[in-house]
């Protein structure tokens, strides 16, 4: 089936946001004198889960302390949002030849990600001299669904939004639970691993990339 629309599934598959995020955590963890620190493997271990939210919340869990997940959530997003104002981030390798190639080709574009729409707004301000919201057909966050990724269904809304059949689609992530995701809602998907999603199992990707090309679109030609 021809292609209609290339779906780019987070935050991580347009900028690599990994470090920043670790530290906006632990600002807040330090805020909240919560004697948290994620370093980098353990920060590793908890991007298995999709989901600032959830992360905080099974780390609580674990180790038995009551917080306040999500006014800890908001104020993590307040501080990454600050950073990320504060810094000039590059798209990562070959997102812009992607984005040209799918405007020349009349190929729809989809951010369909889970995260917070202050951290959408966040990126977009980020990046506003490489990309604009208008070069997107559809522009997702957290709250248009009630389960995040790895659930499909942000995936099923933008089916839906975009008018569009599976298989007309591919998807693009940067982890392996955010790509279970679109394998669920049957759409093929190109692993563009992060930098802390490096060792992730991306089995069942089309193929795992460290620079997008318009060749990785079209496998069989």
């Amino acid at each position: 089936m021809k292609l209609k629309a290339i779906l780019f599934g987070s935050i991580g598959t347009l900028i690599e946001t990994s470090e920043i995020q670790r530290r906006a955590f632990n600002q807040a963890f330090s805020e909240a004198k919560l004697g948290w620190d994620w370093d980098v493997e353990i920060y590793r271990e908890m991007l298995a889960k999709s989901g600032g939210l959830l992360r905080i919340q099974d780390f609580a869990k674990k180790n038995g302390t009551l917080v306040d997940v999500n006014q800890l959530h908001q104020r993590k997003t307040e501080i990454f949002n600050t950073f990320m104002n504060e810094k000039s981030i590059p798209l990562r390798s070959g997102v812009s030849n992607i984005i040209n190639y799918a405007k020349d080709h009349s190929l729809k574009l989809g951010f369909v990600t889970t995260t917070s729409e202050a951290n959408v707004n966040a990126v977009f301000r980020t990046l506003s001299d490489n990309i604009m919201r208008s070069d997107f057909n559809f522009i997702s966050n957290g709250s248009m669904v009630t389960k995040p990724k790895p659930s499909p269904d942000i995936y099923h809304k933008a089916l839906t939004r975009l008018c569009l059949d599976p298989q007309e689609c591919i998807a693009i992530e940067d982890t392996a639970i955010s790509m279970k995701a679109a394998l669920t809602a049957n759409i093929r998907c190109i692993a563009f691993p992060g930098e802390f999603a490096q060792k992730n199992d991306f089995n069942g990707a089309l193929s795992v990339t460290k620079k997008l090309t318009p060749d990785i679109l079209h496998p069989n030609d």
